[in-house]
């Protein structure tokens, strides 16, 4: 039992208290009492339902009592927190940070990533907090802070990598002699340096360069556990000391088979692609940073007409702001004043500024043009834009696909295995009576060329430079699981109004019954509708205005969501919406009317008062100038698409013949759409479903991948898995395409991270690799991997493209 074992293990009988969510009575607490009971471990539980707590006697598992809760039907509140980890070297690390923490009390689920050096904590509040999870970090032999103290501390990183970049200059400095010598020696020139001036060259570079990997190694070792420290370190102290004791013992009669040369470029070559490959981390993490240092440290606001300087924090809701020209917007708010221009680009991936004046939405973190503006703060602190925008990226950073699953459990025993190969390949070439010296140098390129660095990054940096450059363009992806199952698809499912059309249509026609005033028939559907959020109550209030008209407020409001709105107007029962809903059957003319709106694409609204049809409309949805393209850029993948809505059948199926999609679903209430979408799955379709609406959110909860326009419903956007930030339709392939080469640089990467070991190790193990080489291989293994997802920040979405810019 190693060390972290021991400090667990008497903390094992602790008992357990859940946060229980979703009980409305006795029965329901019997229920999860019940279900805990079951749970292998649990000795007793009690649950009470006045404190929504139940409380559980013996060793269980807290994780295994959560899923028994969530099986019964019922939730449990869980804390999340976010630490920074420093120390992590290689996938051997990043697997005992993470068995560290799972095996804390009260963890649930623990996920670190090696390439953004953090991870994501799930855990039981009174149980376990970050003070806890820190020590657990410690006790594995690893350093943790509360997430975002490095980024605040930029002196302190800044001075981090001076260091790195000395060690490294003194590193390489000293070891090119010896490097250099090796070189003129295998060219066939006699040329040896004196075995003391070897000696001295080598001592600065294993005891200061490289206490980096001893240290680590020894955190390792303490902790019980194996990672790339441990591999460099012995490789390079067995080829420094056995250097040493051949020195000490024949004096310059060992020159020739000292190995000095392999103890020092070794260290100098590893840390050269350390200081490389974070390098490349911090590039490929760049969008995130970006995103981050958008947001202001302070705000001018307005109090009692005079300008007062205050820290962004201190900032509330309804706070009238003033933004000069050149600032950033410091939180979201509705312009009050002025107009201008905004360059949003780093938020919704717009390249070009867009024209604001009072009354359109002005969000944080953008950038203030040539006018001075005023602005009410609607959202502030965590709730803005820019920052559900940067949690967002950060949560998709830090999570972990299924494949880098199996490769954790690789890592997590292949330090142990190389060593064992490694004395191995000692004790095999000695029985083979080669000599020590064959025998020494091959277990040491055995050691030395197996770290699993690579392994380790080739899933997360890929990771986190796509969904960075997806961030760029205004593609939100919510986690790996999504962008895992969006390079899978083969159905894409569109919603109609405000997806595939531009969600603002407007009232084309009006015809109304027998005797009836026209405009008096649009003031009642306006009035009536004036409390309705849906693009189709808004165009018939937007209507009246236009001709003069002033909508009354109505004494009552329903909104029957599929089918229309239920209001009273004067004393007057008005409905608004589709023939079932109204009730009546219309006059002839009317429905020969309606027949040919219909026919010719419009939306017809039926308008009637207590059983008698008034009168009916017609209104008509612009498609958006890109949709064409996009359906023809999704079928030319080999998707199959489908348009599902609640529109008429005769407009849905215009709509699906001009854009050439292959499937239709018309008709469709809300919550049979969810339905539609789910028996799509069960016929074995990988499905993405593509809305905006509050009546799109179960559709888009139920599809594999639910995708949201960002100009929709905040309910949309909650239960979808990818959000476009722009209302451009394009960007849905773009997603996809996102998706799919980010999925491509991590079967790459961890093709050749895999394949250079099963190539690599053998050679070495055969003797012919110096362990100087074994060194510098080993470095550019894990720098290429990184260099290779790197390429994806090159990628743009076609949506940006000018012709398609020129279209919309």
């Amino acid at each position: 039992m190693n060390a972290l074992d021991d400090q667990i293990q008497g903390r094992r009988e602790a008992a357990v208290s859940l946060e229980i969510t979703g009980m409305t009575c006795a029965g329901c607490a019997r229920r999860v009492e019940s279900a805990l009971r079951e749970v292998e471990g649990v000795r007793d539980a009690q649950v009470n339902l006045a404190l929504e707590r139940a409380d559980i006697d013996g060793a269980a598992d807290p994780a295994a009592l959560v899923e028994a809760v969530r099986k019964a039907g019922f939730g449990v509140r869980l804390a999340q927190t976010d630490l920074a980890i420093r120390g992590m070297t290689c996938a051997g690390c990043a697997a005992t940070v993470e068995k560290a923490l799972r095996r804390t009390p009260g963890v649930i689920d623990a996920a670190v990533n090696l390439a953004t050096e953090s991870a994501t904590v799930r855990h039981l509040p009174h149980m376990a907090g970050p003070a806890e999870l820190m020590a657990a970090v410690k006790a594995a032999g690893y350093d943790a802070a509360p997430a975002g103290a490095r980024d605040h501390d930029a002196a302190e990183a800044a001075a981090a990598r001076r260091r790195d970049v000395q060690d490294l200059a003194l590193a390489l400095l000293l070891a090119a002699p010896l490097a250099g010598q090796m070189v003129l020696m295998a060219l066939g020139f006699d040329m040896r340096m004196p075995v003391w001036a070897e000696l001295a060259l080598a001592t600065p570079v294993q005891l200061w360069a490289g206490r980096r990997f001893h240290v680590g190694a020894a955190r390792a070792i303490r902790a019980g556990a194996g990672n790339m420290d441990v591999l460099v370190s012995l490789g390079s102290w067995a080829a420094y000391l056995h250097s040493l004791w051949l020195v000490a013992t024949q004096g310059e009669g060992a020159a020739g088979h000292l190995y000095f040369e392999a103890s020092a470029v070794i260290i100098a070559l590893v840390l050269l692609g350390k200081t490389l490959e974070n390098r490349a981390k911090r590039a490929a993490s760049a969008a995130l940073r970006e995103l981050m240092s958008l947001r202001p440290e302070t705000a001018h606001v307005l109090i009692a007409g005079k300008e007062h300087e205050r820290p962004v924090d201190a900032v509330g809701v309804g706070d009238v702001l003033v933004v000069r020209p050149g600032e950033r917007i410091p939180v979201d708010g509705v312009i009050l004043r002025g107009e201008t221009e905004l360059d949003e680009s780093l938020i919704t991936g717009e390249s070009m500024p867009v024209r604001r004046g009072p009354g359109d939405v002005a969000p944080a973190g953008a950038l203030n043009g040539p006018g001075l503006i005023r602005i009410r703060a609607e959202r502030v602190g965590r709730d803005t834009t820019l920052a559900r925008i940067a949690e967002l990226v950060a949560h998709a950073q830090t999570g972990k696909a299924p494949v880098q699953r199996l490769v954790d459990r690789v890592s997590a025993v292949f330090v142990p295995v190389v060593m064992a190969l490694a004395a191995l390949t000692f004790g095999g070439w000695l029985a083979a009576s080669v000599g020590f010296e064959h025998a020494f140098r091959a277990a040491v390129s055995v050691l030395v060329i197996a770290c699993p660095c690579a392994l380790g990054l080739a899933t997360p940096t890929a990771l986190v430079a796509g969904t960075g450059a997806a961030a760029r363009a205004g593609i939100l992806i919510r986690d790996i699981e999504t962008l895992e199952r969006a390079a899978r698809l083969d159905v894409i499912v569109f919603d109609k109004t405000g997806t595939l059309t531009e969600g603002a249509p407007r009232l084309t026609a009006l015809a109304p019954a027998q005797g009836l005033d026209e405009n008096a028939l649009l003031l009642l559907a306006a009035s009536a509708q004036l409390g309705s959020e849906h693009p189709l109550g808004k165009a018939m209030a937007r209507a009246a205005r236009e001709r003069g008209l002033e909508p009354e407020q109505p004494d009552s409001f329903e909104a029957v969501i599929g089918a229309g709105v239920i209001a009273r107007v004067g004393g007057r029962t008005v409905r608004i919406g589709t023939r079932a809903l109204v009730e009546a059957e219309p006059p002839a003319e009317l429905a020969q009317q309606a027949r040919a709106w219909t026919e010719a694409g419009a939306t017809v609204v039926w308008i009637a008062d207590d059983g008698a049809i008034l009168g009916v409309a017609a209104l008509e949805d612009a498609l958006r100038a890109d949709a064409p393209a996009t359906i023809a850029r999704l079928r030319a993948r080999g998707l199959r698409t489908m348009l599902l809505t609640g529109d008429n059948a005769a407009v849905a199926r215009r709509v699906a013949r001009r854009l050439g999609i292959d499937d239709v679903a018309a008709e469709v209430r809300p919550e049979h759409k969810a339905q539609t979408v789910a028996d799509l799955r069960k016929g074995g379709r990988r499905v993405a479903m593509v809305g905006d609406g509050v009546n799109d959110a179960p559709a888009l909860a139920a599809a594999d991948v639910g995708i949201a326009m960002g100009s929709g419903a905040d309910a949309a956007r909650e239960a979808a898995g990818i959000t476009l930030m722009r209302p451009r339709l394009m960007l849905v392939a773009d997603a996809l395409d996102v998706a799919a080469a980010t999925a491509r640089k991590i079967r790459q990467n961890l093709f050749w991270a895999f394949a250079y070991n099963v190539v690599c190790l053998p050679i070495a193990a055969a003797g012919l690799l110096n362990p100087a080489i074994a060194g510098a291989a080993m470095a550019m293994s894990s720098v290429s991997v990184v260099t290779n997802a790197l390429t994806l920040r090159r990628w743009r979405p076609e949506a940006d493209r000018p012709m398609d810019r020129g279209a919309a």
